[in-house]
Parts: structure tokens; C-alpha cells; sequence
């Protein structure tokens, strides 16, 4: 096998896990231990983690963000999501209105940061 079938290999087992993992956390109806993805506050706070995680992309694609910048913010990103998984493990999965509404004020916070830390020049 060449070198570049070996990595195409590895990339598609990779895939396939990926998939797999991802097929098996989206289950609905959640329990103790069983995250419910499918959860309207689930889906409100994870779309705005994603907009922002787009928006750091996006400065650092056209240089707005340094990297010393975009490592900061990823690492408030990443104490963002650690609370949301904090939040849902107290709760069988769900994120209650309380929840949803400190994490948006985080979010929030973020959002800010980002904006500040793009414009900051």
C-alpha cells in the first residue's frame, strides 16, 4: 500500500467513527446519563456556540484575530461548552430555562469578547 492509500484509509476509518459516535449520542427522550441533542434549549445554545466558533474562524481566516487572540477565545468557548455538559449531566440531559439563560448570558460575554478582539487595531 503506498503512503497516500495508507492516509485515505485512516482518514475513512476515522469517518466511519465519527459517524458512528455521532449516530449513537443523537438519541431523543433522555434519561439519566443520556443527553437529549434534540432538546429546543439544547438547539438554541449549541447553534449560538456555533455561530461564534464561525465567527473566531472567520477572523482568523481574514486576519482580523491574532492566534494568541483566537486561542483565548477558543478557551472561553470551550468553559462555555463544559458548563452547558455540567448543566445537562445535573439535569437527565436537558438544560432547564435557568440553565439556558446563564449560558446565554455567557454567550452573550463571548460575544462581546469577540467583537471587542476582532475590532481591537
Amino acid at each position: 500500500m503506498s503512503k497516500i492509500t495508507k492516509s485515505l484509509v485512516v482518514l475513512a476509518v476515522g469517518g466511519l467513527m465519527s459517524l458512528s459516535a455521532a449516530a449513537q449520542s443523537n438519541t431523543s427522550g433522555a434519561g439519566p446519563g443520556v443527553d437529549d441533542p434534540n432538546h429546543p434549549r439544547v438547539n438554541q445554545v449549541n447553534q449560538r456556540e456555533q455561530n461564534q466558533q464561525d465567527r473566531i474562524a472567520n477572523g482568523m481566516k481574514n486576519g482580523q484575530l491574532t492566534p494568541g487572540q483566537a486561542a483565548n477565545l477558543e478557551k472561553g468557548e470551550q468553559r462555555l461548552q463544559n458548563n452547558e455538559k455540567k448543566d445537562m449531566a445535573a439535569d437527565n440531559g436537558h438544560l432547564t430555562k435557568a440553565d439556558q439563560k446563564q449560558l446565554n448570558k455567557e454567550a452573550n460575554h463571548m460575544s462581546k469578547k469577540i467583537y471587542k478582539d476582532k475590532h481591537d487595531k
